[in-house]
């Protein structure tokens, strides 16, 4: 049951991927431990990738190697890049096109693991990490925890954005609507994207944060647990929500279409950012290109990413099928939207103190230097 689930967590987390984070260092989110459980450290699952040997799907995709000799490296200081990916994979690290830009430049790129955007930025925070792929929520908590963060780029929000996310229940269950989840368990992982979803979807239909009992347990942990029938009421999104859905175990409430959220970003280690703008510029750059192929290629993207994912085919397809891709430059209207989810998670109580975004942000003259011409401006 969800008791046993909880604790059967709190001892997996200690598990840890090669290359992630050790379980020995402090944990940043003791200063709003009231809003976390214990231990947020990613774990090894089903779903972790292997190494990738997959060449870059088309020339076109990855830089040549005339792009890359001509490639200045003033404004690189590393000579290796860290990156940090959740637990549902990264188009980018199996394609290897950062890899085959930055070889040239004489910088190495390192992967590590995590079961959820809330771990890795906990793991940027104590240094373990230079950058990753996260939520809008994530780097709010972060920042509210002290962490040393900059937002380098976000998201693209098309069409698509929202259908991957659910508050879900199984097929059977007394739960109707999304009213009915009043005095309920809802399961979700503190501090994700998924806090947001379910705040502001019970706003809309008139029900408070504190009508709902919630239990903090990462999508990884709970997958398992709902498909058996043992959690009433799931916040979650693929692959576990298309893996669900194919298996015919679940039914979905509400997707987060037509969320007010500004989307994701990549979040960067503000000394990081500060030292090696010319490469942010290059990794942006290769993002962006790689993902504009995904979304115009679904089905060899799906066939890419299914050997790493270990899904199955039709489940793979629905998950391309509804992600969103393309990066969205930092920009006056963005910071005000990600202050607006800020402002709005301490108006309900689940931050100790504002959060002033702006402080997580570089200067414009900074974005100008790490912002290739090519990435959208809305």
């Amino acid at each position: 049951m969800i008791n046993c689930l909880e604790i059967s967590f709190n001892l997996a987390v200690q598990k840890i991927m090669v290359a992630t984070v050790k379980p020995q260092y402090v944990n940043i989110f003791h200063r709003v431990t009231r809003f976390f459980v214990p231990g947020l450290i990613s774990v090894a699952t089903s779903f972790t990738l292997v190494s990738c040997t997959q060449p870059t799907p088309t020339a076109e995709t990855s830089s040549t190697a005339n792009n890359v000799s001509d490639t200045k490296s003033v404004g690189i200081k590393t000579k290796v890049l860290r990156m940090g990916y959740q637990q549902a994979g990264d188009l980018v690290r199996v394609t290897k096109v950062l890899e085959k830009r930055l070889e040239p430049l004489g910088v190495k790129v390192e992967w590590a693991q995590f079961a959820q955007g809330p771990q890795l930025m906990e793991a940027m925070n104590v240094g373990k990490i230079d950058l990753g792929s996260v939520g809008e929520t994530p780097p709010i908590f972060a920042q509210a925890a002290g962490a040393q963060i900059v937002y380098v780029v976000g998201s693209r929000r098309t069409e698509n954005s929202g259908k991957g996310s659910a508050i879900a229940v199984p097929p059977n269950s007394p739960i109707k609507t999304l009213k009915d989840i009043k005095g309920q368990k809802v399961v979700f992982q503190k501090a994700s994207a998924s806090h947001y979803f379910i705040l502001r979807a019970l706003e809309d239909v008139g029900l408070k944060y504190s009508d709902i009992k919630v239990l903090s347990i990462p999508n990884v942990e709970a997958s398992s647990a709902f498909l058996e029938g043992k959690i009433s009421v799931w916040v979650t999104g693929d692959p576990h929500l298309a893996r669900a859905e194919k298996l015919n175990k679940v039914r979905i409430l509400r997707d987060s279409q037509g969320l007010d959220s500004p989307g994701g970003y990549y979040i960067g280690g503000k000394q990081f950012a500060i030292d090696n703008p010319e490469l942010l510029r290059i990794v942006i750059e290769e993002i962006d290109k790689i993902q504009r192929w995904a979304e115009a290629h679904p089905k060899e993207t799906a066939q890419l990413i299914a050997p790493y994912q270990k899904l199955p085919p039709d489940v793979m397809d629905l998950v391309i099928s509804r992600r969103s891709y393309g990066l969205r430059a930092i920009s006056t209207d963005l910071v005000q939207e990600q202050q607006r989810v800020a402002d709005y998670f301490y108006k309900n109580g689940l931050l100790p103190k504002p959060v002033n975004v702006r402080e997580a942000m570089l200067t414009p003259e900074q974005y100008a230097a790490i912002t290739p011409p090519t990435i959208s401006q809305k």
